[in-house]
């Protein structure tokens, strides 16, 4: 099959090219030396860049490990991948893939985390590669604050060891990286935690100090997209996706071998898809979508949003909430793709009502269970974690912290604040019939119950504070008598003879220490009840999560069995009321609860499982239909399904309230057992078995793109050897048994289309057991699988 040209974008200028007053700056061009890196890539991009006359923007080409562009409202993230195909007049050679991301980011290492979890698990050969838009650096103070947590080491080759001229010095050298303004570059290097695998980031940096209203207008004229000029954040991705459009381009004119698959994650992403089909570019893509932006609007507000899904008139939708031209980058993403993903089947279901494409895939999110693997010590880690809490609950209860800590149970949920789309306000309600039925029933068990989601706050509550420092001061107190005592026992015993008396308690406490225990019991006083929130809210009056709190009459009251702590930020070991990192945190906790009415994926209850948390999710999230497909009877591995699909919301309430309820109602040794089994899926959420779907786009992008070159060839190796089922737990009572020994979502539900005259199925597609009957899926227009002829 003959390739398709690529296009150069824009037009060379009348006047020879001036590097140095031109706005093209590359200032540093520092690539690793490792077997691994595609160094001739580099070379040849470099020479080009120093004669090219087409691009006007600013693009430096560095290594990178962690920390890039903490703080800025982009990140773009390449992965580089490895396979053998046979495409034309391209010669048989490696695939050049880059997994493109564009999203904000609150912690930068864990995004490395995750695309080095990705490069590994999908047999990577070569670097990882990073693609992002420069914007305007955080604070210097702000960098080497966070820098601290992450493991630096200097570099080991200058830029003029590549030949290139360094023009001016970075001015700022902090723990081992450097920062710049806009015309110059910083770079870090980081190793991985294994010495032997040395992985090291490239990135290309591509700035945004561009003319952006003619780029804005050529999307109009060739894709027919709007931009109004006050949105800042999408005038801010066309630019950058005519940048990824310009670089693409540039990329397969000098790479004639190598096929290259490009995909994109998120509609900010998505702009240079339209492009680049306009331009014939010889790249195939993947487009993948994490949540659509009308869906999570439409279910911000009170709307039965997947019931009157075929119903909705999009483009007014979107232009009522002001994102119609936000809506039309996603779905002209979703339609100029090869392939077209989502990470769960019920945003696929989504996905093709509000897209207009069924998607082809669906790419489920991993983790990195090494990460959090703590194998036989999990229930270690678990006490310890916990006697934090009940360090933070002795404070903020003081003065009524009259139930007993070993029969308290700590639940939590957590998440941006998204009051309905979390489920918050079924949580609360559940929270506040639970209440009613363990009094009812007469429960020795109290239940805490943690909300932790960032609210705009001025500071903590004096109350939060002082209860912490009372504690604080009691504690001391205490010891330093306690030590007193100690000595005083151990002087008399060795004093003693036969026939002397023991010494008595009035002997061993003076009365100054009885002084010093009676103030501090007089400063525990407390007339007022435990607050509810941490902080002083910026709104307080108005804020759903307080007033439905107040609604409920959940006010910590003595007599209640549910008390209720709203947290409004993240949580850090430098908060000085609740000093816990999240892990920690989370470790702490006896289950999470997360009634979400919009999740495309759910990362919180993923992560309880791999931790050994019980968790409560429900079945209009992509983890908890991932976990109700997999698993058969899940509520015994401690993973708890809520309907919010099938019932109405008063039922779902109830439902859950009674999950609730009867996990109050176990003992210690069956939560024990529990745990354990929860622990035991972790294996099923990992990277090594998630990415294998990544495998399968990238072939399925390859086979649409180049049909020729698959046909008469057996399928590739990605599938071959022993089939793997999930594991069954050894532990008693009997554990859940798999239902149909599926590894990943895309195995036992597929979203694609038939053979499409290919030669071979773009996806396995496993079918369920024929006990369940196919008009009984819950999305029957999306999930059913399809029989091939």
């Amino acid at each position: 099959m003959v390739s398709r040209p690529a296009v150069s974008e824009p037009k060379k200028p009348k006047k020879p090219y001036d590097i140095k007053k031109a706005d093209l700056h590359l200032d540093e061009y520092i690539a690793e030396q490792d077997s691994r890196s595609p160094k001739i890539l580099l070379q040849r991009a470099y020479t080009h860049l120093r004669s090219s006359r087409q691009f006007h923007s600013y693009l430096a080409l560095q290594s990178v490990a962690a920390l890039i562009g903490y703080g800025q409202p982009m990140l773009v993230v390449g992965l580089l991948w490895a396979m053998y195909v046979n495409t034309g007049k391209r010669k048989e050679g490696e695939m050049s893939a880059y997994s493109l991301f564009n999203e904000g980011v609150e912690a930068i290492e864990g995004t490395f985390r995750l695309a080095q979890l990705k490069q590994r698990a999908a047999g990577v050969r070569a670097n990882l590669w990073i693609l992002r838009p420069m914007v305007a650096l955080c604070s210097a103070r702000e960098i080497r604050v966070r820098t601290l947590r992450v493991a630096m080491e200097q570099p080991k080759i200058s830029p003029t060891g590549l030949g290139i001229k360094k023009r001016t010095d970075p001015p700022l050298y902090t723990t081992g990286f450097r920062i710049a303004d806009q015309t110059n570059v910083w770079t870090v290097y980081r190793r991985s935690e294994k010495r032997e695998e040395k992985i090291y980031t490239q990135v290309l940096i591509l700035g945004l100090n561009t003319k952006r209203r003619k780029q804005v207008g050529d999307l109009w004229s060739t894709a027919g997209i709007p931009s109004p000029p006050d949105d800042g954040e999408t005038n801010e991705a066309i630019v950058f996706g005519y940048l990824i459009a310009w670089f693409l381009g540039e990329y397969v004119f000098h790479e004639k071998d190598r096929a290259v698959v490009a995909q994109f994650h998120e509609w900010l992403a998505g702009v240079a898809l339209p492009l680049c089909k306009k331009r014939r570019i010889d790249v195939t893509t993947i487009f993948t979508t994490h949540a659509t932006l009308l869906g999570r609007y439409l279910c911000a507000g009170s709307v039965d949003f997947y019931n009157n899904l075929q119903y909705f008139d999009c483009d007014a939708e979107a232009g009522k909430r002001g994102i119609y031209h936000r809506y039309c980058i996603e779905r002209g993403a979703a339609h100029s793709a090869d392939v077209f993903t989502t990470v769960s089947h019920i945003t696929a279901y989504e996905s093709e009502h509000l897209l207009k494409r069924k998607p082809d895939g669906v790419l489920p999110n991993g983790l990195n269970v090494k990460k959090f693997s703590a194998t036989h010590e999990f229930q270690n880690l678990h006490q310890q974690a916990k006697l934090k809490i009940n360090d933070f609950v002795r404070g903020h209860f003081y003065g009524q912290n009259d139930f007993d800590l070993d029969k308290t149970l700590y639940l939590f949920t957590a998440g941006r604040y998204e009051y309905r789309n979390k489920g918050v306000d079924m949580f609360i309600e559940s929270l506040a019939r639970l209440n009613h039925q363990m009094k009812s029933a007469g429960s020795d068990m109290t239940v805490v119950a943690f909300i932790i989601m960032p609210a705009q706050t001025q500071s903590l509550t004096v109350e939060a504070l002082k209860g912490q420092a009372v504690i604080k001061s009691l504690h001391d107190t205490v010891k330093s008598i306690e030590e007193e005592i100690g000595k005083k026992i151990f002087e008399r015993a060795l004093a003693w003879h036969e026939g002397q008396e023991l010494p008595e308690d009035k002997d061993l406490m003076t009365a100054q220490d009885k002084i010093m225990l009676r103030r501090r019991l007089y400063a525990m006083k407390r007339n007022n009840l435990p607050p509810i929130v941490t902080h002083n809210m910026v709104n307080d009056a108005e804020d759903p999560i307080l007033n439905q709190i107040r609604r409920c009459q959940l006010f910590n009251h003595p007599t209640d069995r549910v008390k209720i702590v709203f947290h409004p930020e993240f949580l850090s070991s430098a908060n000085p009321v609740l000093p816990m990192d999240y892990d920690d945190f989370v470790r702490g906790t006896h289950m999470g609860v997360f009634a979400s009415y919009y999740e495309p994926w759910g990362y919180t209850p993923a992560e309880c499982t791999v931790m050994g948390v019980p968790s409560i999710t429900t079945n209009l999230s992509g983890f908890g239909c991932y976990m109700e497909e997999l698993i058969e009877n899940a509520q015994d591995y401690g993973i708890y399904i809520v309907d919010r699909r099938m019932k109405g919301v008063d039922d779902s309430v109830n439902q859950l309230a009674q999950y609730m309820y009867d996990f109050t109602t176990k003992s210690k040794r069956q939560r024990i057992n529990q745990r354990n089994r929860t622990e035991r899926l972790s294996d099923l959420l990992d990277w090594k078995r998630m990415g294998m779907e990544y495998v399968k786009a990238r072939q399925l992008a390859l086979r649409r793109a180049y049909p020729n070159s698959f046909e008469g060839d057996e399928e590739p190796g990605f599938f071959d050897g022993t089939e793997m089922k999930v594991s069954r737990p050894l532990s008693a009572p009997g554990s859940p048994r798999d239902r149909s020994g599926m590894m990943t979502p895309g195995d036992f539900a597929s979203l694609q289309e038939g053979r499409e005259g290919l030669s071979t199925e773009d996806y396995i597609a496993w079918k369920l057991p024929e006990e369940e009957d196919p008009d009984e899926y819950p999305f029957p227009l999306t999930l059913k699988a399809k029989k091939t002829s």
